[in-house]
């Protein structure tokens, strides 16, 4: 068998060191590059709504995408109750695979790379949506997103001032701790939501409850703002008070999702809204005046996840990163696998097999 007949398998520290050995901020504006180049051929692609599971504490999902050349799904979970017991609310995994065979290419760790490419689209959108001179951003939850947020905004929209509130105010600490060396960046805590909008451009929120919240009202909401709701995700999670939504430009990432899972559940099902390849490809406008509340109702859809596998993949075959595993069975013959696994019981497996040098 073939060296290059295996996959290559990054986990989650591979992914940590492939991403620090990049830097966070050109991770970001390289996948948020991968990210404009996908959605712009947005029509090439195969699409659907992901399959989720719910339960009481959370949701399991399945988000396929493919544009007839490769091929890519994601396992994912949100469960906020999680952080009680020390585990992450979100984590992923997913798998990048080529059309023409079927064959595995990776399967890697997606919990760093599902916070790299959230941040990343959402600059991306409010690059194409908020008035150009936004230079202060309210940060609403302070969780495990918040810092990808901060300096996604930073480096693709030139934000320096960020305002962060969080019902736990050590969450804003550790936020304002982990940014406290980025050049040009202020973390502000603050006491409120109120006191968090004050004098911002842009408004995140990024809370992680499974509930149908108010986290902005819209006396807090000033002409010209943009809103990145991030937070809403599932059926009956919402953020924002619908009477905000009902004023404003809303741009969402795959209609048929959002309508289930996002803010715009809270309309009616014929509400116009537009959908994100349509302004990065400059067939919609992302703001039609200065004065215009503009929200991207983001949920987070597959194609994201493609590009941040698209990406994960080129980064590393460049750094060599990870290594190559037998993931699948591929016996000389294709058509003897009980042969091929009667001749694996009687020969020592090559422990080297699985360590070879990565091209």
């Amino acid at each position: 068998m073939k060296d290059t007949a295996k996959t290559r398998f990054l986990d989650a520290t591979d992914v940590a060191r492939l991403v620090g050995a990049i830097g966070v901020p050109v991770a970001i504006m390289q996948l948020a590059d991968h990210v404009r180049q996908d959605f712009q051929r947005w029509e090439q692609f195969e699409k659907s709504a992901r399959l989720a599971s719910h339960s009481p504490v959370g949701v399991i999902e399945l988000m396929p995408v493919t544009d007839g050349v490769q091929y890519a799904f994601k396992y994912v979970n949100g469960h906020p109750r999680n952080a009680r017991v020390s585990m992450p609310t979100v984590m992923a995994c997913g798998m990048l695979a080529e059309v023409e065979t079927g064959f595995p290419l990776m399967l890697t760790d997606l919990t760093l790379a599902t916070a790299l490419r959230t941040a990343a689209t959402s600059a991306l959108a409010a690059r194409a949506m908020a008035r150009p001179d936004s230079k202060v951003m309210a940060l609403i939850g302070n969780g495990a997103q918040a810092e990808f947020q901060a300096l996604a905004f930073h480096a693709l929209l030139g934000v320096r001032e960020v305002r962060a509130y969080d019902i736990d105010r050590e969450a804003t600490a550790r936020l304002a701790r982990n940014l406290a060396s980025v050049a040009n960046l202020s973390i502000v805590p603050v006491e409120t939501v109120h006191a968090a909008l004050a004098g911002a451009d842009i408004v995140s929120t990024v809370t992680a409850d499974k509930t149908r919240a108010t986290i902005l009202t819209p006396d807090m909401v000033r002409p010209g703002m943009h809103l990145n709701a991030v937070g809403g995700d599932c059926p009956g999670k919402t953020e924002l008070h619908p009477d905000i939504l009902r004023k404003a430009r809303i741009v969402v990432e795959y209609e048929p999702q959002t309508r289930l899972e996002g803010e715009i559940q809270q309309l009616a099902p014929d509400a116009p809204v537009t959908e994100l390849w349509q302004v990065l490809s400059g067939r919609m406008p992302g703001r039609a005046a200065t004065d215009e509340v503009t929200i991207f109702d983001s949920v987070g859809f597959a194609l994201e996840d493609y590009s941040a596998l698209r990406w994960l993949y080129a980064a590393a075959r460049a750094r060599h990163a990870g290594r190559h595993v037998e993931l699948v069975a591929m016996p000389p013959d294709p058509r003897n696998l009980y042969g091929w696994m009667m001749a694996s019981q009687e020969a020592p497996h090559a422990s080297a097999s699985h360590e070879a040098a990565l091209a």
